[in-house]
């Protein structure tokens, strides 16, 4: 169901809020935090909570345990033809939001997790985070925004080699790159989140989110450009080819995918 006609309590998160800080957390250990689409819109609902709330001054965005922020899409939703109806706007939100927000990356942040993490504005990740995307890999078609602002992160060389390739890095890696902002060990995070939200509440929320505003300017037009929209223009067929089924079984089968039929 759609963020507005969401009832509460959460199935799929948990929301807290302690001392001006509302953290969402994805709580779906079982699949290792994965998301489908009521997580996707329960999220949603949890974040205009948390921007409504004058008493909110920094989002944290995480995920249960200690072994995943989230690995993305739940590719068993994704097979079933999730990614092809996907409502998907938390990116969008946390580029508009006036109000700081932080990715606790605790563990793996895989495809849309990881493009969840850098359009966090901080990105705080646990020693033994391992991060990357996963579209191309499992036939899943991430367009638009969500990836063209890996390149104003990372500039376009990491970016592209991100997107392209699929390859895994390490949180220290990530750091060098630019992508994460501070790299502790898992018993640190929570005290060193605290520490950024802290140092961010002790300034003016108007200039912040003056800031964020000019941050995000020249995104203004990129932001425009969802990705089914680009989908249909470039692959408009891509749905009921096969290739997404193919990356998705291959996936969950635990097999290399073959998608020499495709080229």
């Amino acid at each position: 169901m759609p963020p507005h006609e969401i009832k509460l309590p959460y199935t799929d998160i948990l929301y807290s809020v302690d001392n001006l800080v509302a953290t969402i957390t994805i709580n779906r250990p079982k699949t290792l935090n994965s998301f489908n689409q009521h997580t996707i819109y329960e999220m949603e609902h949890a974040f205009k909570t948390a921007e409504a709330d004058k008493k909110v001054g920094v989002i944290v965005i995480t995920g249960v345990g200690e072994r995943a922020f989230s690995s993305g899409g739940d590719v068993n939703w994704e097979r079933e033809g999730g990614t092809e109806k996907e409502h998907y706007e938390l990116s969008r939100m946390i580029i508009d939001s006036g109000k700081p927000v932080i990715a606790r990356v605790n563990g793996y942040a895989i495809g849309g997790a990881n493009h969840l993490a850098y359009f966090c504005d901080i990105t705080i990740a646990a020693e033994h985070a391992i991060m990357g995307q996963n579209g191309p890999r499992v036939g899943s078609p991430a367009g638009g925004y969500m990836v063209s602002h890996a390149a104003n992160v990372i500039g376009h060389k990491r970016a592209r080699e991100m997107w392209l390739l699929c390859r895994r890095y390490t949180a220290k890696q990530m750091y060098e790159w630019g992508l994460v902002n501070a790299v502790v060990p898992m018993d640190q995070l929570d005290a060193e989140v605290r520490k950024w939200a802290d140092e961010m509440l002790s300034l003016s929320p108007t200039c912040l989110k003056v800031i964020k505003a000019s941050m995000r300017h020249h995104m203004d037009h990129v932001m425009k450009l969802e990705m089914l929209d680009l989908v249909a223009k470039v692959a408009p067929n891509y749905f009921r080819t096969g290739e997404q089924n193919e990356g998705a079984s291959a996936f969950l089968e635990k097999r290399k995918a073959n998608f020499d039929p495709y080229r």
